[in-house]
């Protein structure tokens, strides 16, 4: 097997169906009609406010923005780009006075517990906002950061239901720009704005389009760790991915729970 004959082309115009279709069928299952995403000015983001307008007609989509201190300008720019270019309805909170007590509290605190207290300040806001405009949060994670476990429990990876769970970040960009989402936050280096200067990729070690190319033989195609080598990968890079998504594994599922035989038995009164 070659890299060459791997294909991370997805016929947008039937994924695009299809999730707007699911959005709008899982909402009105649970017995909703409206939704919240939270905008932070990417593109997984962006994606998700834009199929959910199209499938709940954008009154019924509340976009919030939640900046930090140190969020760029970038990001304020191409959220106010996604809301103005969908008409979804509005709302921006600063976390700051949120998320700076905690940091006071714990001074030696790294950049990535940082991280991870933005990131769940942020979904304590979109859960709260949903409940206020009676609408279900709407995930925005993709399957390449699912896999490879770069996101924070209960922080971004929450949500009622998740269109994107099953799109390597290559696909979100192909979606993204057939749907129309601005070219701008289509093009521009995948970031979490967590810190000055953060990019993915930077702090992956690797790029999306690399990592998508090794995914798609090991998930989708069920091959070896050994094949993905023998495809031309390099075997150092293999394990290392192959390692992350074990260590991760606990990200995708629901929490163990302990089962006891305390009950009745069956047939007993």
């Amino acid at each position: 097997m070659q890299n060459e004959e791997l294909s991370l082309m997805i016929d947008t115009g039937m994924v695009r169906k299809t999730l707007v279709d699911f959005i709008r069928n899982e909402l009105a299952r649970a017995g909703f009609s409206r939704a919240v995403v939270g905008v932070s000015g990417g593109v997984d983001s962006a994606l998700t406010c834009f199929l959910s307008a199209e499938a709940l007609g954008p009154e019924n989509v509340l976009a919030i923005f939640m900046p930090y201190e140190t969020t760029g300008a970038d990001s304020r720019d191409h959220a106010a780009l996604v809301i103005e270019a969908t008409g979804a309805r509005e709302q921006t909170v600063d976390i700051t006075p949120m998320a700076t007590p905690v940091f006071d509290r714990f001074p030696d605190a790294s950049k990535i517990r940082r991280g991870n207290v933005m990131a769940r300040m942020r979904m304590i806001v979109l859960y709260d906002q949903s409940a206020a405009f009676n609408g279900l949060v709407i995930g925005t994670g993709n399957k390449t950061e699912s896999l490879l476990g770069y996101t924070t429990l209960y922080g971004d990876s929450a949500c009622a239901i998740n269109p994107l769970g099953d799109l390597y970040k290559t696909q979100i960009l192909q979606l993204a720009r057939a749907v129309g989402v601005p070219e701008p936050i289509v093009s521009k280096p995948p970031s979490a704005d967590l810190w000055d200067g953060q990019t993915d990729e930077d702090e992956l070690g690797f790029t999306y389009d690399e990592v998508d190319r090794l995914l798609l033989l090991l998930i989708d195609q069920g091959c070896s760790a050994q094949a993905c080598v023998d495809a031309g990968f390099d075997e150092k890079f293999v394990q290392k991915t192959g390692d992350r998504m074990r260590r991760n594994q606990f990200k995708r599922v629901q929490p163990p729970v302990a089962r006891l035989a305390i009950g009745p038995r069956p047939g007993s009164l």
